[in-house]
């Protein structure tokens, strides 16, 4: 039988919820032996490929260049789980929301700036006008609430998905 596919990504977040992957320790070698990881920060790929089994993304959509990776994501995945409260609710990263773009990037790249002020534009992502969590940007299969997820319950959901069953959150996951 051919290995399934797990591709990670974070969008905008701490990338607190892949340090909880990581953490997953020994149960992530038993997690390679059914699955390659073929997309990620810790993985060479520069694009996201076809056939993904298992999208797992971390953090919320707040720039185009997050918009259209989840977007590729979800196209070429199977199943697109939303990892961690940024993902899930929006969480920290949505807190500029009260504030327009414009304002938030002056006030930190000029009013803010003791050298060379203004606002960064060569090779910088615009900002969307909101952060919105992942399911406002793209259709998600699974949501995996926490800040960080425990990495017991990353596990789960990811062992469940690659053996084909819908996991039971129920009583293994919660926000914050």
């Amino acid at each position: 039988m051919d290995k399934r596919k797990i591709g990670t990504c974070w969008l905008d977040g701490c990338s607190g919820c892949h340090m909880s992957l990581l953490d997953m320790d020994e149960g992530i070698v038993a997690l390679l032996e059914k699955a390659d990881i073929v997309f990620g920060p810790l993985v060479d790929a520069q694009e996201w490929p076809e056939g993904v089994d298992v999208a797992v993304i971390e953090g919320a959509v707040s720039s185009q260049d997050d918009l259209k990776l989840a977007q590729t994501a979800r196209a070429r995945s199977h199943v697109v789980v939303a990892l961690g409260d940024c993902a899930v609710t929006g969480n920290v990263p949505s807190m500029r929301n009260g504030i327009p773009s414009r304002k938030l990037l002056e006030r930190i790249y000029v009013e803010g700036a003791t050298e060379r002020p203004g606002v960064p534009t060569d090779g910088v992502p615009a900002l969307l006008k909101r952060v919105e969590p992942l399911q406002a940007a793209i259709k998600v299969d699974v949501h995996v609430p926490g800040c960080p997820p425990k990495p017991n319950s990353i596990l789960f959901v990811l062992s469940e998905l690659l053996e084909g069953r819908e996991p039971d959150l129920g009583s293994k996951l919660r926000f914050g």
